[in-house]
């Protein structure tokens, strides 16, 4: 058990590193393009749909029976839609219109830049901590495929660690905003993705050192429910949004046909 939970845990690091990532294309670039992510997150939603559908849901259905198979899957994705009706939407705040500002030299103007930097480094504050309860549990779904197998966790983690980059762009571009502060946005994007592996460390110490076979796919097949929501809920919205929906959808399918190649 110490053996997966270490595993587990390095898996959920890329995840982490991933928010980070996004961080460095706001400080490097300053203004990362949306064309890109929306494709990133096109490519790791197809991905997360093949693990989804083709092997966490499909194993429980076949493990457990139809009935059983789809109330575990089905339990995973009520529990996310409730998690994500309390958690912020991440969003890229636009810059370009309140740079304008900065040309207005009254004391008017700079009050108004002031409010709006304050109002946008709350909405960078809001969304890291919405996003570290989003990554709390990817952790645990990357825990539960690691037991299952490391082909499993290896495949989830590579999915959810492509959708963690344009989150930690999300946080990062407000903050750097701001406050003007490189390290700050770089820290606090880190911080929101190290709340998934913390997700590993707490879910290994809340479950028995051994799980029945039955249990663990059950569980698994939950997984495919949660990642299932996310991706149509969120990841897939986001792509068509910044990439256009004709480019989306066949940078979903690629995703889904790398992650078939892999099965």
């Amino acid at each position: 058990m110490d053996s997966q939970v270490a595993v587990a845990l390095a898996l959920s690091l890329v995840g982490g590193v991933s928010t980070s990532i996004g961080a460095l294309f706001v400080i490097v670039n300053k203004a990362p393009s949306l064309k890109m992510l929306g494709l990133l997150q096109g490519f790791a939603a197809g991905l997360m749909l093949s693990i989804s559908f083709f092997d966490l849901a499909h194993n429980a259905l076949n493990s457990l029976g139809f009935l059983k198979g789809n109330l575990w899957f089905f339990a995973g994705v009520i529990f996310f839609a409730v998690v994500a009706s309390f958690i912020p939407e991440p969003t890229l705040t636009p810059t370009s219109d309140v740079k304008g500002r900065k040309k207005n030299g009254d004391e008017g103007g700079k009050d108004i830049m002031k409010k709006h930097r304050r109002q946008v480094l709350f909405s960078g504050i809001v969304t890291a901590v919405g996003i570290s309860l989003h990554n709390f549990p990817e952790g645990m779904a990357v825990f539960l495929g690691s037991l299952k197998g490391l082909r499993v966790g290896i495949n989830l983690a590579l999915a959810i660690a492509l959708h963690n980059i344009p989150e930690g762009v999300a946080v990062a571009l407000p903050v750097y905003f701001a406050t003007q502060s490189k390290w700050q946005a770089f820290k606090l994007a880190s911080l929101s993705g190290f709340a998934e592996p913390l997700g590993v460390i707490i879910v290994a110490y809340l479950f028995p050192s051994s799980l029945s076979p039955e249990i663990l796919e059950g569980l698994l097949g939950s997984v495919g429910g949660v990642m299932a929501f996310l991706t149509l809920h969120e990841m897939l919205p986001l792509a068509f949004d910044y990439a256009g929906q004709k480019q989306s959808v066949k940078a979903v399918f690629l995703g889904m046909a790398f992650m078939s190649a892999r099965m």
